[in-house]
């Protein structure tokens, strides 16, 4: 699968229950995944950019496995 047009954005949990879902790939905050302290989440989008991730970083699909690879998602140490 391609994901040249697909975009990452983490979030802290406590900004979770901002997200508008009908904007992202994610159907509800039930689909979210955290990191293994349960502080952050992300989200995924196509296209532009939802009005509601302004002023936060979007991360190309390198760049999220990257993140994700780090020990506060994976719990290695």
């Amino acid at each position: 699968m391609s994901y040249d047009n697909r975009k990452w954005v983490v979030l802290t949990a406590a900004e979770a229950g901002g997200v508008d879902f009908s904007k992202v790939v994610e159907g509800s905050a039930n689909t979210l995944r955290f990191n293994q302290d349960g502080s952050k989440t992300f989200v995924k989008y196509d296209g532009s950019k939802p009005s509601f991730l302004s002023g936060k970083t979007a991360l190309t699909h390198s760049q999220m496995l990257t993140e994700l690879a780090n020990d506060e998602w994976t719990g290695g140490s």
